[in-house]
């Protein structure tokens, strides 16, 4: 298991409005007011899971601040966290914890919440869900066929979609559900929620497991009888639940900070986090 990161890298948001002396949010759904300067350009990169969430956020804060412009790319968790530590990019964002052998110096900013779903095609609707147990099983190799998951409709080898080493979704799908078990060899890594999905959709053996803004076309199993849903996640009733971070190299500054202050506080930021599935932080 990976070691968690001492607490103390995890940024408050205290500490985001206060140590970085960025304004709060006044007006409700508003952007801090900027000085005339010429236009700055926010990068980002990193999770597949949180670029959905990230392109809505950057889309809406580019309409309040006319002054800031965005360039978002994907690649995975690891990827975003290693470029936010190199500068190569103004924030990283991860989808999984900080872990002890992350590059030193970076700040982790949470900004909401979001459910890892197990997936399986819409032929084969798992009928009594999934045990840990099963889950555990199921990926690691031990159960192999579908003829050995009660409430299966298929009864075939089972097809194994997980994501690749760069992935937060990997790294919490481990962590929330393999209780120390490895994931099979067998299983096909992939290099993004889009591409598991796609799968997952186009396959009737397949199961795999993906943020849960990627539900279209295929089957979202129950999870020790709890269904993977926003509401179930919110209340903590759905046990396959993590966190999304906007990471960067210490202390955010300027147009960087103020965007990531506007994320955790405003009332805008939070409407967008509901309407992409997620949850919000308040």
């Amino acid at each position: 298991m990976r070691l968690p990161v001492p607490v103390a890298r995890v940024a408050t948001a205290s500490a985001l409005a206060a140590a970085l002396a960025v304004p709060a949010v006044g007006a409700v759904g508003a952007a801090p007011a900027v000085a005339a300067s010429k236009k700055s350009t926010i990068t980002l990169s990193g999770s597949t899971s949180v670029f959905p969430l990230a392109s809505a956020l950057t889309k809406k804060y580019s309409t309040l601040n006319s002054k800031v412009s965005f360039r978002v790319a994907q690649g995975g968790s690891d990827k975003g966290i290693t470029d936010a530590s190199k500068g190569r990019v103004s924030i990283g964002n991860s989808s999984r914890d900080p872990r002890a052998d992350d590059p030193k110096g970076l700040n982790f900013y949470k900004i909401a919440k979001d459910a890892v779903c197990l997936i399986t095609n819409p032929s084969n609707k798992l009928a009594n869900g999934l045990t840990q147990k099963q889950v555990q099983d199921i990926f690691s190799g031990k159960i192999r066929s579908w003829s050995e998951v009660p409430g299966a409709q298929q009864t075939g080898t089972i097809s194994l979609q997980a994501r690749n080493e760069a992935s937060g979704t990997l790294d919490a799908f481990e962590n929330l559900f393999m209780g120390g078990d490895s994931l099979s060899s067998t299983a096909a890594r992939l290099g993004s929620n889009g591409l598991i999905q796609a799968a997952v959709k186009r396959d009737p053996a397949a199961i795999g497991f993906v943020s849960i803004e990627f539900l279209g076309g295929v089957s979202a199993a129950t999870y020790q009888g709890v269904a993977c849903t926003t509401g179930n996640a919110k209340s903590g009733a759905y046990k396959g639940t993590r966190s999304f971070w906007m990471v960067t190299k210490g202390a955010p500054k300027g147009e960087t900070a103020r965007f990531i202050n506007w994320i955790r506080t405003s009332s805008a930021a939070r409407r967008i986090v509901v309407a992409q599935k997620a949850v919000p932080l308040k």
